[in-house]
């Protein structure tokens, strides 16, 4: 993991995590904005991306490693002895939500970007139960991944940078594909476990990555006492990348101010 610090008077530490197929460099400009607005920044990259180990790149034996993952950055945080607010972006956002099903962590709110809780295509019922199979014999068989970066941003800029981007993942295992499917439908059931800690949840409008209406079902069955749900109607699925973002970066930074102010600190 990664550490950015606010150059002086730290407001709250913002733990982020990435989606599939990326890593952490892809959000430096977002890095940026947090800690020139005086939030400490911890990141790193998910197990099997970006420079975590190549031996197992695109493959987890189960999802449980993400979580793991993710909850080591929180408890470095905790040394900062400030605030801390989780921000996950699509399957980030889902293992920050199956993280909070699980585990009682001490953290001030949640920042959900167009969270991974259902898929806009799936694969053919064939395919399906195939990977069913494969998943028993084969877990570690890597098929190409159908996701490209015109379908997650307008961007122009961001879809350069992706052509020459090594890090960028290719291929998935059968078996990472079988543990998302798990943690989706899983989610989807422990939302009663869920802390009652305040969330936002951004979507992308017209997302081609993420099925808005499993965010939706999701947001509509939690049970927590502070939650926003807000609707970027023309983003597609990276909204922190999209011609919006510093509209999108605003938005999520007066939710973690007003929640600071709730919590009774004075902001400059």
């Amino acid at each position: 993991m990664w550490k950015w610090e606010a150059d002086e008077n730290p407001k709250a530490v913002i733990v982020m995590v990435h989606g599939a197929m990326e890593h952490h460099r892809r959000y430096s400009w977002l890095i940026e904005m947090w800690r020139s607005s005086g939030y400490h920044v911890v990141m790193g990259d998910l197990p099997g991306h970006g420079m975590t180990s190549r031996a197992k790149r695109g493959h987890i034996d189960s999802f449980d490693e993400y979580t793991t993952e993710i909850k080591e950055w929180v408890t470095a945080a905790y040394q900062f002895d400030l605030p801390i607010f989780l921000l996950g972006h699509s399957m980030g956002g889902l293992a920050v939500i199956r993280l909070l099903e699980q585990e009682h962590l001490k953290i001030a709110g949640v920042i959900l970007s167009s969270p991974c809780l259902g898929l806009v295509q799936y694969p053919s019922k064939l395919l399906g139960l195939l990977s069913i199979g494969l998943n028993r014999i084969a877990p570690g068989l890597r098929f190409n991944s159908p996701l490209t970066v015109q379908m997650a941003t307008r961007n122009k800029d961001i879809q350069m940078q992706a052509v020459n981007d090594s890090l960028m993942l290719t291929k998935v295992s059968v078996r990472w594909y079988r543990e998302l499917l798990a943690a989706m439908r899983q989610a989807q059931m422990d939302t009663v476990r869920l802390p009652d800690v305040p969330f936002l949840v951004m979507q992308a409008g017209n997302d081609k990555i993420v099925d808005k209406g499993a965010v939706v079902n999701w947001f509509n069955q939690t049970s927590v006492s502070e939650k926003l749900y807000k609707e970027w109607p023309k983003c597609y699925h990276e909204i922190f990348n999209e011609p919006e973002r510093e509209d999108v970066f605003l938005y999520a930074k007066n939710f973690v101010e007003n929640r600071l102010r709730t919590l009774g600190y004075i902001l400059e």
